[in-house]
C-alpha cells in the first residue's frame, strides 16, 4: 500500500484512469473531490502541492476555520464541497464557505439555502441527495422506488419542480451514497439506479443542467465510474484513516 499522501493520490489517479478507459470515458469527465475530513490544514497543503484542488468537508463547524487557514496559504484556486449531512441552522454558513453542496436533501432546506444565496448574491452549485438504496439510515430524497410508485414521483417531482425555482441556487445534478458493501460489484445497482433517475429528472426538467453525478467513495468508487459518475469523493485512500477530533 502506498505511504505517502503524494503515493495514494497517485495511486487513486491512476485507478481513476483505469476506470475511465474501461468505460471508454475522457478522464476529464471525472473530478476528485478529497474528504479532507478530520484532517488538518497542514496535510490539505500537501494535497495541493500533488495538484488537488477540490476539498469535501462533512462538519460545517470543522470545515470554516480550515477553509480559511488552507485559503490564506494555498497560491491556486480552490474549490470546496459540502458532502455531509447539513442542519437547517448552518444553512447561512454553508452557503457563505461553499461552492458545491452535494447533500441538499429537502425543499425546506433549498428554500433556507436560496434565502440566504441572495442575500450574500451568490449563485451557489447544489446536487439533491438521493436514497435511491431504501436504506432507513441514509439520508436524501426518497427515490428508490420512482419508477414502480406513482406517490413517490410525483412527491419527488414537484419538490424538484419547485426547487429548481429558486433564485441563488444552481441545481446540476445528483448525489447517493451506497450500501458499505464487502464487494464494490454489489454496490452497481445503485449507481446504475442513480444514472436512470437522473436521465428520467433531464427529460422532464430539461432546463435544468443534470449532468453531475456525485457517487463512489474509498472502496467502489471505480465501479461508479464505470457507470457514470463525475464526481468521486474520496476520502481513506488519499488521507488514510481519519483522524481523531
Amino acid at each position: 500500500m502506498p505511504i505517502t499522501l503524494a503515493e495514494r493520490l497517485a495511486e487513486v489517479r491512476s485507478n481513476i484512469a483505469a476506470a475511465c478507459a474501461r468505460a471508454a470515458r475522457p478522464l476529464d469527465a471525472v473530478t476528485l473531490v478529497a474528504i479532507s475530513k478530520t484532517h488538518p490544514p497542514d496535510v490539505l497543503l500537501d494535497a495541493i502541492s500533488c495538484g488537488q484542488t477540490h476539498f469535501g468537508e462533512n462538519r460545517v463547524e470543522e470545515a470554516i476555520d480550515k477553509i480559511r487557514a488552507v485559503e490564506a496559504k494555498a497560491s491556486v484556486p480552490l474549490t470546496w464541497h459540502m458532502v455531509g449531512h447539513v442542519q437547517s441552522r448552518k444553512a447561512s454558513d454553508v452557503i457563505a464557505a461553499f461552492d458545491y453542496v452535494h447533500s441538499l436533501d429537502s425543499l425546506k432546506l433549498a428554500e433556507r439555502y436560496s434565502r440566504f444565496a441572495v442575500e450574500l448574491g451568490r449563485v451557489v452549485s447544489v446536487l439533491l441527495e438521493m436514497n435511491v438504496s431504501g436504506e432507513d439510515s441514509k439520508s436524501g430524497f426518497d427515490g428508490a422506488h420512482w419508477q414502480t410508485d406513482q406517490y413517490q414521483r410525483e412527491s419527488l417531482w414537484n419538490d424538484i419542480r419547485r426547487i429548481i425555482e429558486l433564485p441563488g441556487l444552481r441545481v446540476d445534478g445528483l448525489m447517493t451514497m451506497a450500501p458499505i458493501v464487502e464487494d464494490a460489484e454489489e454496490a452497481r445497482p445503485v449507481f446504475v439506479g442513480l444514472r436512470q433517475l437522473r436521465d428520467a429528472l433531464a427529460a422532464s426538467f430539461p432546463q435544468v443542467n443534470w449532468s453531475t453525478l456525485s457517487m463512489g467513495m474509498t472502496d467502489d468508487y471505480s465501479v461508479a465510474i464505470e457507470e457514470g459518475a463525475t464526481m468521486v469523493r474520496i476520502g481513506r485512500a488519499i488521507f488514510g484513516p481519519r483522524e481523531t477530533v
